[in-house]
């Protein structure tokens, strides 16, 4: 791997962390701004070191780990830099299981949020899918038999991976809906500040699971994912501190976010079925779609000013 290739996934990841963990600062700003000063320096300081290196280290480390356990604790660090041919087959014969259980996991999630999910409509065709929500579980239970009838003609774990992916994928959203709602309890109830970080770190932990998951679309590297999923996550704080307003003016950032998952699932599902996809295309795939959609964002941001202007000018 060339030093312009690290580059590049290191910065796609950053780029794809926080994009995609907008919705976790908001929730983070929210509750900081009920807590003391100490607090809130507490949570943004030392929790991003929790944030970092438990959650967005150890994660993607474990996955990679289980998934190929002859490695050992230090090879699955350190296997995507090897040349022993022994490491390196270990890694092949692994990723194609790993990807598909990540690309099913991404999928689902495009797929509820186009089908289910309050949104800024950015592209034609969203507002049919969202009339046709009833239709989500039936679409994700039929493409989820569909990958795992092919998937078991080339290999049982592949097959069996994708089930895992669409489990994670269950869990995970039932913990994440029961953030965001108890997201504005956590808000009004007289909790200490204490409970609150607590509770944060656990909200933190649940949606920072996305961005691990489709790390793996960049790379196998687990150095390589901690250090852009690292970067990520400061941003992430440094939106939380005092930036979050203007970011939520950008309104279709989280539709950015949502359609870099959807080819960030695909090439995780091809790559699983074996379609070699070039490790360049992850990375300006997330960077074209994301700028797309802040360039949209900022022309509806600058029209809305301008209607805004020549209102005060007429009263």
């Amino acid at each position: 791997m060339d030093l312009l290739s690290m580059i590049m996934i290191v910065g796609g990841l950053c780029l794809f962390e926080t994009i995609s963990s907008i919705d976790n600062a908001i929730i983070n700003a929210q509750v900081l701004s009920t807590m003391g000063e100490k607090a809130r320096r507490w949570f943004l300081i030392w929790g991003l070191f929790f944030a970092v290196f438990v959650i967005r280290g150890l994660l993607p480390w474990v996955i990679v780990w289980v998934s190929t356990p002859s490695l050992g604790p230090i090879g699955a660090l350190t296997a995507t830099f090897s040349n022993d041919p022994k490491v390196i087959e270990a890694i092949e014969t692994a990723a194609p299981a790993l990807l598909m259980g990540g690309g099913v996991f991404l999928l689902f999630l495009f797929l509820h949020w186009l089908f289910l999910e309050k949104k800024n409509f950015g592209i034609c065709g969203e507002p049919y899918f969202m009339k046709k929500g009833v239709w989500f579980f039936a679409i994700v239970s039929i493409i989820l038999s569909v990958i795992v009838w092919y998937s078991l003609k080339i290999n049982y774990l592949i097959a069996f991976s994708a089930v895992i992916g669409s489990t994670a994928f269950f869990i995970t959203h039932g913990f994440k809906e029961n953030a965001e709602k108890s997201e504005k309890d956590l808000v009004q109830k007289n909790m200490s500040d204490m409970s609150k970080i607590f509770y944060l770190e656990i909200i933190d932990a649940t949606f920072s699971i996305d961005g691990v998951i489709g790390a793996f679309a960049f790379t196998l590297s687990v150095p390589l994912i901690i250090l852009g999923n690292g970067l990520g996550a400061f941003v992430v704080r440094e939106l939380t501190i005092g930036n979050i307003d203007r970011i939520q003016k950008y309104m279709y950032l989280k539709n950015g976010a949502m359609y870099s998952i959807l080819f960030l699932g695909m090439f995780m599902i091809m790559d699983g079925f074996g379609y070699h996809i070039p490790s360049y295309l992850s990375p300006m795939a997330t960077f074209f779609i994301v700028i797309y959609f802040f360039y949209k964002s900022k022309k509806q941001l600058n029209t809305a000013e301008i209607d805004s202007s020549c209102l005060l000018k007429q009263e």
